[in-house]
């Protein structure tokens, strides 16, 4: 049986190209608005928990900042590491970070701990890796209500034998809910703030792979198929489609800051 990490890998990794070029940087408002509230700069020793293929850690090293990462997924780390050569990156799981106490200034997680196997463990995980302090910041989506990609959320559900169950993607989303779950790892929150993110695409194509190339897309095509799950994607996705062909869906993230 896969661990945790060995499971999100698989996922995730199955087409990192289609992620860092097409999906990525919809998440750039939300790494600023991070970076900005932990005031990441020159020399600031920063962890990116949960890296990805290593665009919030493209920003912090623009800013001086001296870069580690850390992410479940292989290949999205050897192309962070591409893009980031000054910087130092990990695979494994979060609920068991391969770093020394108090060894980082910040340590920033966007849409990364929502992921984990234990979300509690993998905070205090972050908390103790954190010097005293030190910022933390967690950047999650935003409400439901907020996020039109919701309905192409609510499609690929449908389209599952066996939908998921839970709040997926929004389960954290409503006002005080990670602040809940930051106490029960004995983080306390001074900090929260919302980014609109939205999705914009070249056409449906682009929309559709982009989309394919999370890690729960993945997953949900395992069980429905793809043709099932490609099906429920792009017709959900038609209404989002401007007169030129190209695609816009409104979003809204959040992030929650703490200072250890």
């Amino acid at each position: 049986m896969m661990g945790s990490a060995e499971m999100q890998s698989d996922l995730w990794g199955q087409q990192p190209q289609d992620w860092v070029n097409l999906q990525e940087q919809t998440s750039a408002p939300l790494w600023n608005a991070m970076l900005s509230a932990t005031e990441v700069g020159n020399g600031v020793r920063v962890l990116d928990a949960g890296c990805g293929t290593g665009g919030l850690s493209v920003l912090a090293s623009e800013m001086g900042a001296e870069i580690s990462g850390f992410d479940a997924t292989q290949p999205f780390i050897d192309i962070a590491k591409e893009r980031v050569p000054g910087g130092e990156f990990r695979t494994g799981d979060l609920e068991q970070l391969p770093y020394d106490d108090n060894g980082f200034d910040v340590v920033v997680a966007a849409n990364s701990v929502q992921y984990a196997a234990d979300p509690v463990s993998a905070l205090a995980e972050l908390k103790r890796v954190t010097k005293p302090g030190g910022c933390i910041a967690v950047g999650i989506w935003g409400r439901a209500e907020n996020c039109q990609f919701r309905h192409i959320l609510k499609a690929i559900a449908e389209a599952m034998p066996d939908p998921p169950k839970g709040g997926g993607p929004f389960a954290l989303s409503e006002p005080g809910a990670l602040e809940a779950l930051l106490a029960k790892a004995e983080i306390t929150a001074n900090g929260r703030g919302e980014v609109a993110c939205p999705f914009d695409y070249a056409d449906i194509d682009a929309a559709w792979r982009s989309t394919a190339s999370s890690g729960p897309l993945q997953g949900a095509m395992r069980a429905a198929g793809e043709e099932a799950i490609k099906s429920a994607v792009t017709n959900a996705a038609q209404q989002f489609v401007k007169d030129d062909g190209t695609v816009h869906i409104d979003n809204t993230m959040l992030y929650v800051a703490a200072t250890v």
